[in-house]
């Protein structure tokens, strides 16, 4: 098992693990897909679907080969959500106290939400000001699970892979992780059950713990 001897960077997911976006995503789900006839969704069912990106997202739900109508729901989805990003959407409790502990690592996000979103999003929750990069689904020749976003990450801020971790809530971003060489955490209070969390080098319960684990091993 990897540990967090000498390390120099700290990746985290965005959605699911930093902050709880369900019922925001929901709400602009719903409204792309209002016209068209799908069933409403629940919160339950949205962070069932979500984690691929935008496009696999609406894919899911649309289910056929309707091209039309799944770009007319993605521009319907894109235009609202953009609008409605931080509604309901807040940082998950120990998230803001365990970023302002970490001050001395470097930090990014890796999400498969858009870049642009995904930077908006941590503006407006006074979030931004904690990392050194922001990558999205469509920063990198690959999103998660690929390793292609955390080795731009790596390369951007000329870390090696044995000095890094991946903080996420999904078997996404473990095997980005994996495939990129860095030691992986996951955290069981996002959109993923735990089961699917079970290759993770490290699995936590709240992200406060982070700040154990690191004290412990890299000390």
């Amino acid at each position: 098992m990897k540990d967090f001897y000498g390390i120099e960077l700290i990746i985290f997911d965005l959605d699911g693990t930093l902050v709880d976006s369900g019922m925001d995503i929901t709400n602009a789900l719903n409204y792309a897909i209002a016209p068209y006839g799908f069933k409403p969704l629940t919160v339950e069912d949205t962070i069932k679907i979500v984690g691929e990106g935008l496009t696999r997202l609406i894919e899911k739900i649309v289910k056929d080969n309707n091209t039309p109508v799944k770009d007319a729901v993605l521009d319907r989805f894109i235009n609202y959500y953009s609008a409605h990003l931080a509604d309901f959407t807040r940082p998950y409790p120990g998230v803001i106290k365990t970023l302002e502990m970490l001050g001395r690592y470097k930090k990014a996000v890796i999400s498969n939400k858009r870049e642009s979103l995904s930077k908006k999003l941590l503006d407006q929750l006074g979030l931004m000001k904690f990392f050194d990069i922001v990558l999205g689904g469509d920063s990198a020749s690959g999103k998660k699970p690929s390793p292609a976003p955390v080795k731009k990450v790596l390369e951007t801020l000329g870390i090696e892979p044995h000095r890094a971790v991946i903080v996420g809530d999904s078997d996404l971003d473990i095997q980005a992780g994996k495939g990129a060489g860095v030691t992986t955490v996951a955290v069981t209070y996002g959109f993923r059950d735990k089961k699917s969390l079970k290759d993770a080098d490290f699995i936590l319960d709240s992200m406060d713990e982070l700040l154990t684990l690191i004290e412990i091993h890299d000390s």
